[in-house]
């Protein structure tokens, strides 16, 4: 996969694409579904996911993204990565976990937590269930 491909070049996912749908300048303007489909973890489990943003320099400092999960999908809430996430409902009604405690989550609610703990769609209420988030890693020299 990309995924594996960036792993073994040592460069972000996002790195492979930074030119992609770059004209010049210091802005990325992605337009309403253009976000490039990519696999994750998720992705087994049914989760479809966009990248939003793709040019990020050579270090990757966070990624963002849309989530779909549909009637076809499973829930999956054992994701675990280093940095902080955001999650911001769009659509549907799910019970997130993260750790011990279950969060739920409907259309306007968002959700912010460390990556490191396990966390992951627990139960789903309503589908499609449509999400962004958007995970932010720590740099060198930071403090956890």
């Amino acid at each position: 996969t990309l995924q594996r491909i960036s792993a073994a070049l040592g460069v972000s996912l996002s790195m492979l694409f930074r030119d992609f749908g770059v004209e010049g300048g210091s802005a990325q303007h992605v337009r309403k579904g253009a976000g490039m489909e990519v696999v994750r973890r998720g992705t087994k489990s049914g989760h479809t996911y966009h990248l939003l943003a793709y040019d990020q320099g050579p270090t990757k400092t966070f990624e963002p993204f849309l989530i779909t999960i549909d009637d076809q999908s499973e829930v999956f809430p054992d994701f675990e990565h280093p940095g902080t996430e955001f999650i911001y409902m769009l659509e549907g009604r799910m019970d997130y976990r993260h750790g011990e405690q279950l969060y739920t989550l409907l259309p306007g609610d968002s959700l912010t937590f460390r990556g490191e703990v396990p966390h992951g769609p627990g139960v789903l209420h309503e589908v499609p269930i449509r999400f962004i988030t958007v995970i932010v890693y720590p740099q060198r020299g930071d403090a956890d």
